[in-house]
């Protein structure tokens, strides 16, 4: 009795260990960003594929809107914001100093591109309402290129631009032309002028459709200046037949369509 009651004390201590090196957490947090990272790539390239150049564009905009709130954000509190007064580029892209050509290129794409936008508006009423009735809308598709703010004015059913294989203009084309000389005249950019057929659906052994499309793109140029145009502002004239049709197939009556071009300042 007495001997167990001198018997020392014993006492164990063990290490539990949760799992081995491989079994920690770390790896998931690196195998969950992979994944989002691929899921990203994997949503980028389908929207590529997916969406049209103007949609694309739209994206692009909601990312970097083109009225930004600050101009200046260089980081720092000074009057430049951070940058150097003697970095040329950088002022002249801020449009906040810069001297030669290079600011005055700078304002002079903003200004073009702005104003490429309220002509566009003016006939599509997409900020507002149009000068163009329902009736005409139906006959014209605008979209702005690195060239400049492109009207096409083109055929649909039952109501042609031309009457038949001519370059003799309906009532249609007249009020269409009206139209356009009018929109155009808030600017004093120079104008293009282009003309398209569609494709004849047998073989002919001589095309018309160059011959077609050179006088249907020179009678445009003479409405258009007789309806108030300045002709000094009329840079070119182009009759491409039937070897771009903005639709397929090539026959599809929209491919006979006038381009009316207003052209950027520095083209």
């Amino acid at each position: 009795m007495g001997a167990k009651g001198n018997a020392p004390v014993i006492i164990k201590r063990r290490k539990i260990v949760a799992g081995d090196g491989h079994h920690g957490g770390a790896w998931k947090i690196a195998y969950a960003d992979f994944v989002t990272a691929m899921m990203a790539f994997f949503m980028l390239m389908w929207l590529l594929n997916a969406t049209t150049e103007k949609q694309r564009k739209g994206i692009a905009d909601y990312f970097n809107p083109t009225i930004p709130v600050n101009r200046i954000s260089g980081g720092g509190d000074s009057v430049f914001g951070g940058e150097s007064v003697f970095v040329e580029e950088t002022l002249a892209h801020e449009e906040t100093g810069g001297t030669g050509d290079r600011q005055d290129e700078a304002m002079g794409a903003r200004f073009d591109s702005e104003l490429l936008a309220s002509i566009e508006n003016a006939l599509t009423a997409r900020g507002g309402e149009s000068m163009a009735t329902d009736f005409l809308q139906r006959h014209i598709v605008t979209r702005v290129t690195d060239e400049g703010l492109i009207v096409e004015l083109s055929d649909q059913p039952g109501a042609p631009l031309f009457v038949g294989d001519t370059a003799e203009p309906t009532e249609l084309l007249a009020a269409l032309v009206d139209l356009v000389a009018k929109v155009f005249g808030m600017s004093t950019n120079p104008v293009a002028i282009a003309a398209h057929v569609a494709s004849r659906p047998v073989v002919l052994r001589t095309n018309p459709s160059w011959e077609l499309t050179a006088d249907r793109a020179q009678r445009v140029r003479e409405m258009i200046e007789a309806a108030g145009l300045d002709p000094g502002r009329v840079r070119r004239i182009e009759g491409h037949g039937d070897r771009a049709p903005a639709v397929l197939p090539a026959i599809d009556l929209t491919n006979n369509r006038i381009g009316v071009v207003l052209l950027r300042s520095r083209f």
